[in-house]
Formats: structure tokens, C-alpha cells, sequence
């Protein structure tokens, strides 16, 4: 079995500022059948530890945890690939994302550092806002995120985060990548509010491959987060037939 329970779904995005508010989203969220995993960032973690963090997930769910950094990759390949990625694991965490802006002989060190330490390596290149990439006024080279996920899948990496506010370089990305890994996965950020992409668009735009739609705001933002994911995941399943 791979890294979530299921081949598509919704992964909560703990962007929260207090425990209280993490206790409460995981609370309201975590018996939802559609429900694959978390993902903590770095503001959560860095005001309160990671074991600490986990342990509030823990007393509610074994789902998985995915660790973003916002944004890890971007160091020496002994940093990225190094003893962090143990304490990670050590910590609860079973999938560290990561965009290997700092390059290849970095992307080598983190792939095989998660393969030794047993967590799932999440590659992301592009991100979902403007002023990223070069040809829209950004630092990142326009073909950058697309090397960054061909080298990755020639390293072994079968999960990937593409942005969901952009249709048309998910068809692109999801479409080349089938070509290096027998069965890809994605996991989309980008959805709904703040950002807007849509969810039923961005599952469309992947198929007939494997996706998981990062929210944030969408959920852990509403009063009542249970009825929030499922408006959201009722609108993909009255639109899509999923294989």
C-alpha cells in the first residue's frame, strides 16, 4: 500500500497558529471516509515543537502526517538529505515535502535520505502563485519545475505536488510523468479559498491518475469543518467518476 489508504482524496492543511485550533480541525475531520492524511508547516512546528504537534494529531487519528517546511530543498545536500529526515520520522512524520530549488546534487541527497529513514519523498516544482517562474517576472527558470520532477521520478519518486491553480501544468505534468513512473501520484495545493483554484477541476485535470487536494483555508477557516470538507468532496463525486 502506498502512502495514503486510498487512490484520491482531500489532505487537511494544518495552517493553523495554535494547538487549540489543530486539535479542533483534526477533531472535526478525521472519521471523514475521504479524509487521507494532515499536512503541518512550519508555523505550527516552529512555535511548538514536532512531537508535540503530532502528539495532538495522534490522540485523535493514525492517518499520516506530512511535513512542509514552506519550503525544504532549498539548502546543501547534506542539510537536506541529512539527519533532519530521521528526526522527522522519528518524530510521527511519514512524508516530508520538498522543492529542490537548490538543485540536483540536493534532490539526490534528499530522495536517498528518505528512502533510508522510510519516509515518503513528496517532490513539489511549481508553486501556485504568480511571480514564480521567469516568464512571469520570478527567479525559477520556466522548464525548472518540470526537470525538477522528471529528475525526481528517474530517482524513484512517485508522489509529486503540482499547483491546483494551474490546469493546464497539471495536464502537462501528470501526462510527461506517466512516462518515468508506472503509477504517479499528485497532491494539488491551491484549492479554494485564499488561492481559488477549483477542486473538481484540478481532479479532472489529472485523471485518470491518483490525486489528493491539499485544503486550508476551506476548512480549518469554517465553524463547522466537518460540513466544509463535505460540501467540498460531494462536489467532486457528483462531478467525477473516479476508476
Amino acid at each position: 500500500m502506498g502512502l495514503f489508504h486510498k487512490e484520491y482524496g482531500v489532505i487537511p492543511a494544518c495552517d493553523v497558529a495554535k494547538l487549540k485550533e489543530l486539535q479542533e480541525l483534526v477533531k472535526q475531520t478525521h472519521k471523514l471516509d475521504f479524509i487521507v492524511g494532515y499536512k503541518i508547516g512550519m508555523q505550527l512546528v516552529i512555535t511548538y515543537g514536532i512531537t508535540r504537534v503530532l502528539r495532538v494529531i495522534r490522540s485523535y487519528t493514525t492517518l499520516p502526517v506530512i511535513y512542509d517546511h514552506q519550503k525544504f530543498g532549498t539548502d546543501i545536500p547534506d542539510i537536506c538529505g541529512g539527519p533532519i529526515l530521521g528526526t522527522l520520522k522519528n518524530a510521527g512524520v511519514a512524508g516530508i515535502i520538498a522543492f529542490p530549488q537548490s538543485g540536483i546534487e540536493t534532490l539526490r541527497a534528499l530522495v536517498e535520505g528518505c528512502k533510508k529513514t522510510g519516509l515518503t519523498c513528496i517532490i513539489g516544482g511549481e508553486m501556485t502563485h504568480k511571480g514564480y517562474l521567469v516568464a512571469e517576472g520570478g527567479y525559477i527558470s520556466d522548464d525548472g519545475p518540470r526537470r525538477m520532477y522528471i529528475d525526481a521520478a528517474k530517482l524513484g519518486v512517485e508522489y509529486f505536488v503540482i499547483p491546483g491553480t494551474r490546469l493546464q501544468s497539471m495536464k502537462s505534468y501528470s501526462t510527461e510523468l506517466q512516462n518515468s513512473v508506472p503509477d504517479p501520484k499528485f497532491l494539488f495545493p491551491g484549492i479554494g479559498k485564499g488561492q481559488g483554484g477549483d477542486i473538481v477541476a484540478a481532479f479532472s485535470a489529472i485523471s485518470p491518475f491518483k490525486g489528493f487536494a491539499i485544503v486550508g483555508r476551506g476548512i480549518y477557516a469554517e465553524r463547522d469543518k466537518t460540513e466544509a470538507a463535505k460540501r467540498l468532496w460531494e462536489g467532486v463525486t457528483s462531478s467525477l467518476k473516479f476508476r
